[in-house]
């Protein structure tokens, strides 16, 4: 009953007559079977004599005997056979030890022969051989395998898309290649127009310094101003940007004679027009030796725009007591600024070069600072009007207001020289 319900294989004797192998489940079961071998009747036999039972001598070398029928063939695992057979034929050798001990000569000799790796045809140098066979085919295969060029080649796909990627990759590189030569031509050819334009620029402002063009244009422009104010004040202005002075130079652009127009002239003003920012030691540097080369008394740096004030320095400020910077616009000119500049610093030569008049130097102190601080005021508004578009009416006041404060102030110190003049001098008018 058992034998139907479990798998079992049945095998027939043949030709060894009523013998019968049966393999049940795990187990396999052997009758009436006769081995004609004698080197494994002689080892059953010596075994036996050394106290090991008959059966379990058999059990252990079909043990052994399938494992290496189950693994020959399959390079792969020969280790595993090589590690099976050594540790059974170790365990061999251990229980056979005793035999050998004994006497037994022969058997040792044939135990050595067959397990000796020095020795051809031992049971080491097979398995060595087989194994190096084994792992020979197999590399071969695998080579053959990875090498082909169709589907069997289990790295077909990934050398396939690796391929697109690169011949993509190579693609798209070549077309940013493209591109960014195209920016860099369009680039270069925009660097090229910048250098140009900035030469140009470069250009006409050394020509403009040197007396042409625009240089040359804000330099009438601001005599013409200086000009027209200094014939309402009795002054002669001349125009000497290319004449030497006295000491061979050509500082300064304007001189302006105190008085000039109608008598001999009191004292020089030099003013220096600039259409360009110096540095603030420049700008000290230039007025100083305008005042020197024209025999100035005080001088005036006239700038053509905000932008072009010196850095750390303010336009309508008095500065060492003889030097002063003033604005006037080039492209929208405004000679009022430049008016009440002009008036402030005659009265202030006028009242330097007086020595010996009494004068109320204390009033003329208080109302020359007075119209500076009305005179910066006026000019903040006046610079405001012009991005003002809601109550520009009352701006305008405030400003006109201002104007007519400053103008009272220079007034004061003109009607306190004066005074002072004819004290000294009853008889003049």
């Amino acid at each position: 009953m058992e034998a139907s319900e479990r798998p079992q294989l049945p095998l027939d004797g043949g030709a060894d007559g009523d013998a019968s192998v049966r393999a049940i489940d795990d187990r396999l079961v052997i009758e009436r079977l006769e081995v004609d071998d004698a080197r494994a009747a002689k080892l059953v036999r010596e075994r036996a004599e050394s106290g090991h039972a008959p059966a379990h001598t058999v059990r252990d070398a079909v043990e052994i005997g399938a494992r290496v029928l189950e693994r020959e063939g399959t390079a792969a695992e020969v280790d595993y056979v090589r590690a099976e057979f050594e540790r059974h034929a170790s365990e061999l050798r251990e229980r056979l030890g005793r035999t050998l001990e004994s006497g037994d000569e022969l058997l040792a000799e044939r135990i050595t022969q067959a397990f000796d790796g020095a020795r051809d045809g031992s049971v080491q140098k097979e398995i060595d051989a087989l194994l190096r066979q084994a792992l020979a085919d197999q590399r071969e295969a695998l080579l053959k395998q990875f090498s082909a060029q169709e589907g069997s080649n289990p790295l077909f796909d990934f050398k396939d898309s690796m391929v697109k990627v690169y011949r993509e990759l190579g693609n798209r590189q070549q077309r940013e290649g493209e591109e960014n030569r195209k920016v860099i031509a369009e680039l270069r050819r925009e660097l090229v127009e910048l250098k140009e334009r900035t030469d140009a620029d470069t250009r006409v402002a050394e020509e403009a310094e040197r007396g042409t063009a625009k240089g040359r244009s804000f330099e009438e422009l601001a005599h013409a101003a200086i000009e027209a104010i200094a014939a309402g004040h009795g002054d002669a202005a001349h125009h000497v940007g290319d004449e030497c002075s006295e000491a061979g130079g050509k500082k300064g652009d304007t001189v302006v004679e105190i008085g000039g127009a109608i008598g001999p002239p009191v004292a020089n003003v030099v003013i220096e027009a600039k259409n360009k920012k110096l540095t603030k030691n420049d700008a000290w540097t230039e007025l100083n030796a305008c005042m020197g080369e024209r025999d100035a008394a005080y001088a005036v740096l006239l700038v053509a725009g905000d932008d072009k004030v010196p850095s750390g320095l303010e336009e309508l400020t008095e500065y060492q007591g003889n030097k002063i910077i003033a604005v006037l616009d080039r492209e929208e000119p405004d000679p009022l600024a430049l008016r009440l500049v002009y008036r402030y610093v005659r009265a202030r030569v006028l009242v330097a070069g007086e020595g010996g008049l009494e004068v109320d130097a204390a009033g003329v102190r208080d109302a020359a600072e007075e119209a500076a601080a009305r005179l910066k005021r006026a000019n903040r508004v006046r610079k405001s009007l012009t991005s003002v578009t809601n109550s520009a009416d009352a701006a305008r006041a405030e400003f006109d207001e201002m104007v007519a404060d400053v103008e009272r102030c220079i007034a004061r110190i003109e009607a306190l020289v004066a005074a002072a003049a004819l004290a000294d001098h009853p008889g003049a008018e």
